[in-house]
């Protein structure tokens, strides 16, 4: 790299001085500077970019690996499923093919355990709806009267 220390930078800068003169020195460094901060911005721009791109075959690549990964998987559960409905095949062949089978079923047919299974049951709990004091009956109107009408003092 160049190396330039205090030295140089002050001999470069007497001779900035006496050729450009000392008024538009200000002018000129300000520019300078301008295009300085320009060239490391697009510096920074191109580093960037190009880590994105290698981030991005870097992912790519992954993205191939955990593919592949899956399609071995998907292989091997379909390898093994084939196998399973053999083995289940050739084992439901030798339960039906035996006479004790026929006769007497190894599973019995399934039976709803509830018998009204249609009606619907609330889905609030009964101490609940008393503690809350929702009405769980239908009472008539004159029964309501009746219950809470004042008793007589006299």
């Amino acid at each position: 790299m160049i190396d330039i220390g205090v030295t140089k930078l002050a001999i470069i800068g007497a001779i900035a001085l006496l050729v450009i003169g000392p008024e538009k020195l200000p002018g000129l460094a300000r520019t300078a500077g301008a295009l300085l901060g320009r060239a490391r911005r697009y510096v920074a721009d191109v580093k960037s970019e190009v880590s994105r791109s290698m981030e991005l075959d870097e992912l790519k690549k992954m993205k191939d690996t955990v593919e592949n990964a899956a399609r071995e998987v998907e292989t091997s559960i379909q390898t093994s499923a084939v196998d399973f409905e053999k083995s289940w095949a050739e084992t439901t062949d030798l339960a039906s093919g035996s006479a004790t089978a026929d006769v007497n079923p190894a599973f019995p047919e399934y039976k709803h355990p509830r018998k009204k299974w249609r009606v619907k049951q609330g889905a609030t709990p009964r101490w609940y709806k008393a503690r809350s004091g929702v009405r769980t009956n239908a009472v008539s109107g004159a029964a309501r009267v009746a219950r809470f009408r004042p008793t007589r003092l006299s």
